[in-house]
């Protein structure tokens, strides 16, 4: 789609305030889930906060199918991502792909390597994903009968073991919606990690590459 489109302007100027009200979205839920004796005035203030950017997200979403143009299952199948966040909109964070490539319209070419960005990428994805797949599982573990999570320190631990497919088995969630939410941060964390492996592993080759090419050669 070309840059002059409406589709390509309407992305370029809403990613950045998006992006700003998905860190508020996850800010207000993380004060609705661990402030537990936060007075009811402000945790009703979170709520609707959350409602509001909520639907914030969806009128996002509407327009951009609308700028797209073609049918609705077209564009939710051409555009996963978008899907995905605007129905769970704690992962809407992780979409700070198109947030570097809105900021680099306004300053210029990119600075960092393409091996660079995908680590980069791909590391804070990780840490948005774990932070709020900590929050979500404690959301839905605190107080259920069995539950080993009892703290928001052993959901953070136990979202660091399972992002990254370690498992140890010292905590691991008793509740249905605990449980999908694992299946949901394991093949993420699949997805993240390989992608900082492989760059990284790709960046390497190329650097060992270039140094034998650059080796003078043996008399």
């Amino acid at each position: 789609m070309d840059d002059d489109s409406p589709y390509p302007r309407w992305e370029q100027r809403t990613e950045i305030p998006l992006f700003l009200a998905s860190l508020l979205f996850l800010g207000a839920y993380a004060a609705r889930v661990l402030a537990v004796g936060m007075p009811s005035f402000w945790r009703d203030v979170c709520v609707y906060t959350n409602i509001a950017l909520w639907l914030l997200f969806a009128v996002d979403y509407i327009v951009r199918w609308r700028l797209f143009g073609g049918r609705f299952l077209r564009f939710a199948r051409t555009h996963f991502l978008h899907t995905v966040v605007v129905i769970l909109p704690l992962l809407r964070p992780l979409r700070i792909v198109p947030l570097y490539d809105a900021i680099q319209h306004r300053q210029g070419e990119p600075r960092l390597s393409l091996h660079a960005r995908v680590i980069a990428y791909a590391s804070l994805s990780t840490l948005l994903l774990g932070f709020a797949g900590a929050l979500a599982v404690y959301q839905q573990e605190r107080g259920a009968p069995g539950a080993t999570m009892k703290t928001f320190g052993d959901a953070v631990w136990w979202a660091a073991e399972t992002i990254s497919t370690v498992g140890y088995g010292d905590i691991t969630p008793v509740t249905t919606g605990g449980r999908a939410i694992a299946m949901a941060m394991m093949a993420g964390g699949l997805a993240l990690l390989g992608a900082v492996t492989g760059s990284f592993s790709s960046w390497l080759l190329q650097i060992f590459s270039r140094e034998s090419d650059t080796k003078p050669p043996e008399s």
